[in-house]
């Protein structure tokens, strides 16, 4: 058994004697399983003490960079602000630069300032652009890693991606979708913020492949560029529905889904089946409606626990471990919202 500890300290950890302590180290007989057991978890608790104490007094400011809408961004920031006490004894603090919409120079500027004045991590929700990959490249040769949230740069020198798997959620929402509709021809409105957002293309590859594969007599209708507002986003299902006479369901990949419903009510539209993403207050409200039909929904919180262990293993406060799991795709109707986000 590989160890760091002096003998005597595994010893009164596990309490057992130096003797037995040093048979079962070195694999000798004489020893029962139950005594290895003890040792075992006597060195995992010895670990764990270490990195208490190597992270004691550790302080961290990481800065959040994001370009989504304000309701998506609000979650991201109340997760975070709920998960940095509980990652004690280091000492998180967070700076945070958000915007709904914003040229990708100007995300990249932000991201050299941050180069230019340090920091400990960035958490970055930022699209797949040359710009971007090109900042995080600096970020990185002056040792600031980057965590890359709900829409990914793989490209990039980014240290890890942290969120659900966008393909799973795509695939997720036409199975959904292809149940709940009758088996004839129709359209089903595809909503993206922008197509410059890895995240969001790749939920779009993985509906459009279960539509061909499982459900051929479907065919998805695509808008784009609303950046999740309201104003925009409604602007674009309502010219959509008077181009596609067909369109008779949503999976809204970008967000604005109250001015989506609005569209439908005034085109004199009806939705049989309307799939969305995250547990902002305005999903909620429309699941209660009972307008919204399903969200897939993905524990933000256990999103920026991991986004923060990724930050301290990058500055050698935590020890390397092998790649971390992507957060699991919920599905949640009305009926099974999980507890702490239960409907108003």
């Amino acid at each position: 058994m590989p160890h760091d500890y002096p003998m005597k300290e595994i010893a009164t950890q596990a309490g057992l004697s130096l003797a037995t302590v040093d048979r079962v180290l070195h694999g000798r007989d004489g020893v029962t399983r139950t005594t290895q057991r003890r040792v075992k978890q006597a060195l995992r608790e010895l670990a764990r003490q270490s990195e208490e104490a190597a992270l004691s007094g550790r302080k961290f400011m990481i800065d959040v960079v994001m370009e989504a809408p304000a309701r998506f961004s609000s979650l991201v920031g109340d997760a975070l602000e709920a998960e940095m006490p509980l990652l004690r004894p280091a000492a998180f603090r967070s700076r945070l630069h958000l915007a709904e919409e914003l040229p990708a120079r100007d995300l990249a500027h932000i991201l050299n300032r941050i180069a230019k004045r340090g920091s400990n991590g960035v958490l970055l929700k930022a699209p797949d652009v040359p710009e971007i990959t090109e900042a995080i490249q600096w970020l990185s040769e002056v040792h600031i890693p980057v965590v890359t949230l709900v829409t990914d740069i793989p490209h990039s020198r980014r240290v890890a991606y942290v969120g659900i798997d966008n393909r799973a959620a795509g695939e997720t929402a036409a199975f959904l979708i292809g149940q709940w509709l009758e088996k004839r021809p129709a359209q089903i409105l595809v909503t993206l913020s922008s197509s410059r957002f890895r995240g969001e293309e790749e939920r779009e590859i993985g509906f459009r492949r279960m539509l061909r594969e499982a459900y051929p007599h479907l065919e998805p209708v695509e808008i784009s560029e609303g950046f999740g507002r309201d104003r925009a986003t409604g602007l674009q299902v309502r010219d959509a529905l008077e181009r596609h006479q067909l369109i008779c369901a949503v999976y809204s990949i970008g967000g604005g889904n109250s001015a989506i419903v609005s569209a439908f009510l005034e085109a004199r539209r009806d939705c049989h089946v309307f799939v969305g993403h995250d547990l902002d207050a305005d999903n909620r409200k429309l699941l209660r409606d009972g307008v919204l039909h399903a969200v897939l929904h993905h524990d933000l919180r256990q999103d920026m626990r991991i986004a923060c262990q990724h930050i301290m293993r990058a500055n050698g406060a935590l020890p390397k471990t092998s790649s971390m799991p992507l957060s699991q795709v919920q599905v949640v109707t009305p009926f099974n919202v999980p507890s702490a986000l239960e409907l108003p």
